[in-house]
């Protein structure tokens, strides 16, 4: 079968950056080092009687999976992934094919998936202290077990990602579709799920000034999940787009302000007091109740620690690099900074559920409209045209890009 495969290795590397500097980011996705191409490869197989073969239906394209491509991930992760690999992860698709032990899932069913390849997916016994208290996403056996290395489907050599017309998945992974839910939501389950777990770890009292920095599809997210779950908060937004500030403000954000006048809004929507050190930002002393920072770069985790107020609690949502910090603001704020990533098992209205379910509940009932941020379908054969959309989304005035089977 044809599918998007991503493969690199140290010389490819190297000339792939060199050439940047000379052709731009079309290197790594045009020409002869590029890290991504169609590839013919195997159809999946069962792994094991727990295992599903399912038929892609969408497959949404992440900002994770461009970063991949365009070879700006940490080193950091590089032991918790494996290569060639065939990308995506926001996945939704019908089950074709079931193993004798799958008993909640049968021929025919939709399902969203958990990409998560954890302890249970690799046959791990015991599983590890994040699976065992819910948080599979966060498991510490990534590179162990029966599976190569690899955090998720996607980046998994040994399981192909949902840019391909099937995929195998392990039955712990997979939700079923309520009914009444469009093909073009539950292919948001996955990030939306990012945004509900982000907001249920770092829960907004009624009333509370919060800010979100970056109004992309997570930063929206984040915003429709707060109204949804605490709506009596007041939501703020910078976002230097104005085709995302505009979908920000209808996702329920009170003002989106912008990049140049940050510190003013501030003041005036927060009642902080800046104060001019001798080199360097201005500090203030009040601010924010609660930053969700979507971007997750030096420059934003500094302005969200200045902009928080004493006793506040930070979300780095946005998945950099090495982070360049003046940690004056931690300590004397006192605030506390809380890294995202992934989603897991909580208690939801006095249910323990897996948030992928809470997620689907929310928009089915309307909660969270993550079909309104789905505005490009591309063929597979397409993947070129999808990733310059990508490198310019607001030109083309997009948010998340897709590719429908």
């Amino acid at each position: 079968m044809k599918a998007l495969q991503f493969n690199v290795n140290v010389p490819k590397f190297a000339a792939a950056k060199t050439l940047r500097a000379f052709f731009g980011k079309q290197v790594f996705y045009k020409g002869p080092v590029k890290t991504i191409q169609l590839a013919d490869v195997p159809e999946p197989r069962l792994f094991t009687p727990d295992w599903v073969k399912i038929k892609t239906l969408y497959c949404g394209f992440c900002g994770s999976d461009l970063n991949l491509i365009l070879l700006h991930d940490s080193p950091s992760a590089s032991p918790f992934t494996s290569f060639p690999c065939v990308i995506g992860h926001e996945i939704v698709g019908e089950i074709i094919e079931t193993g004798i032990h799958v008993k909640e899932f049968q021929k025919g069913d939709i399902v969203a998936i958990n990409p998560g390849l954890t302890c249970e997916t690799r046959e791990i016994d015991p599983i590890c202290g994040p699976c065992r208290t819910g948080r599979s996403g966060n498991c510490e056996n990534f590179a162990e077990g029966s599976l190569p290395p690899g955090m998720f489907l996607g980046i998994n050599s040994g399981v192909n990602g949902g840019f391909a017309p099937y995929l195998a998945a392990h039955k712990s992974q997979l939700y079923k579709i309520p009914e009444g839910l469009s093909l073009e939501s539950a292919v948001m389950t996955e990030p939306a799920a990012v945004a509900v777990q982000t907001i249920l770890d770092n829960m907004p009292e009624p009333g509370e000034k919060v800010l979100v920095i970056g109004g992309g599809v997570i930063g929206n997210l984040v915003v429709q999940s707060i109204k949804a779950l605490v709506p009596e908060s007041s939501v703020f937004v910078i976002e230097p787009s104005a085709f995302a500030a505009d979908l920000a403000k209808k996702a329920g954000a009170e003002a989106v302000i912008p990049s140049k006048d940050v510190f003013a809004q501030t003041a005036r929507i927060t009642g902080a007091r800046f104060y001019k050190p001798l080199l360097g930002m201005e500090i203030p002393m009040g601010g924010y109740d609660r930053v969700y920072d979507t971007v997750g770069i030096s420059a934003t985790i500094n302005l969200s620690m200045r902009l928080m107020a004493a006793l506040g609690t930070l979300s780095v949502v946005g998945i950099g690099g090495d982070a360049k910090l003046d940690l004056t603001p931690l300590w004397l704020k006192l605030q506390t900074i809380k890294g995202v990533y992934a989603y897991g098992h909580v208690v939801f209205n006095g249910k323990k559920q897996h948030v992928f379910e809470i997620a689907m509940e929310l928009m089915k009932k309307g909660k969270i409209r993550a079909d309104a941020l789905v505005t490009h379908k591309f063929s597979l054969e397409d993947y070129e045209k999808m990733i310059e959309v990508n490198l310019n989304k607001q030109s083309h005035q997009a948010m998340k890009t897709v590719i429908k089977f």
